[in-house]
């Protein structure tokens, strides 16, 4: 059985290195076998989904932030193959009024979860646009996975 890295990897992806932190607090806390993360953007895609970027960026900006939130957490916790389940995705989207294809947009993190995760990899989520995000990113996203003792 292949390892997550090994799937990534295959994928055509790496992991990026972690992003600095821009404030006073952590990248995720651990509580019991739960993970929960802190929002990560990107550094790659800058502005609002319905005028500076299209759908399809927007997906890409998802899967972005996806792989950095996977940095953080195999920095927490060595290796991705003991995460047990995700178990919950936010997605925030940095758009316009009339943007309304906030669940597209997620299905780049969602779409890179399943192929790296198979079963372990469905979750929840919510997808919600916001009127504005830190940096001008073009999403945030965040999660809580439950990892293997």
């Amino acid at each position: 059985m292949k390892t997550p890295e090994e799937k990534l990897a295959e994928l055509g992806l790496e992991l990026p290195p972690l992003r600095p932190m821009l404030g006073d607090y952590v990248r995720c806390v651990r509580t019991g076998n739960l993970l929960f993360t802190a929002g990560q953007g990107v550094d790659e895609y800058h502005g609002k989904l319905g005028r500076e970027l299209s759908l399809e960026e927007g997906y890409l900006a998802a899967q972005q932030s996806m792989l950095n939130l996977l940095s953080v957490i195999k920095h927490e916790v060595g290796e991705l193959s003991r995460v047990k389940q995700f178990v919950k995705v936010l997605g925030m989207v940095n758009s316009t009024e009339d943007f309304t294809d906030q669940p597209k947009v997620m299905n780049g993190a969602s779409d890179l979860i399943g192929k790296v995760f198979g079963e372990k990899g469905k979750h929840g989520r919510s997808a919600v646009g916001m009127a504005q995000l830190p940096n001008n990113t073009a999403i945030e996203i965040e999660v809580i996975v439950e990892i293997e003792e």
